[in-house]
Order: C-alpha cells, then structure tokens, then sequence
C-alpha cells in the first residue's frame, strides 16, 4: 500500500517578525519601564485587547516579562509577542 501524504496547512508563526531596531526599541521601553515603575499599555500578539500594567521582572533564561495589572494579577508574555508599548492616557 502506497502512503498517501495529507496536505499540510501553512502554520501561522509562532512569534511575529520583526527588525533588530524594533525589538531594541521594546526592550529598551520595557527597561526604562521596570526601572521607574510606569504603568504602561502593551500590544501583544493574538491577543484582542490592550494590556495596561507594570512590569515586574523580566526573565532572560524564559525571555518572559512579567506584567502586574491593576487587579495585582500576573501576566507573563513572552518578549517577541510584544508588538508595541505605549504610556497610559488619563
């Protein structure tokens, strides 16, 4: 019996692409950002809505940031998803 191959779908990418310059942006935003304790907002990959917190540690060996929202709950978004940062608006 001959094998019959299965069309294989197109995996969506796990992380998104993006330059050098663009992810030395955001880590340098998620530095100055830990460092002065800032309530940001994150736009992160896959996800429908915004992110606003603080971040709380951010992990090299697991490239998770650990975010901390207003409810003091944590999120731990990995560093490629972050697609951009932005400052709270009041």
């Amino acid at each position: 019996m001959a094998k019959t191959k299965t069309p294989t779908k197109k995996k969506e990418p796990k992380h998104p692409d993006r330059d050098e310059f663009d992810l030395e942006e955001i880590a340098n935003a998620l530095t100055e950002a830990m460092e002065e304790k800032q309530t940001k907002v994150f736009s992160i990959y896959k996800h429908d809505e915004t992110l606003e917190g603080t971040v709380t540690k951010m992990d090299v060996n697991t490239k998770l940031i650990h975010i901390k929202d207003k409810y003091y709950n944590i999120h731990k978004v990995h560093f490629l998803d972050i697609l951009s940062i932005f400052d709270t608006e009041y």
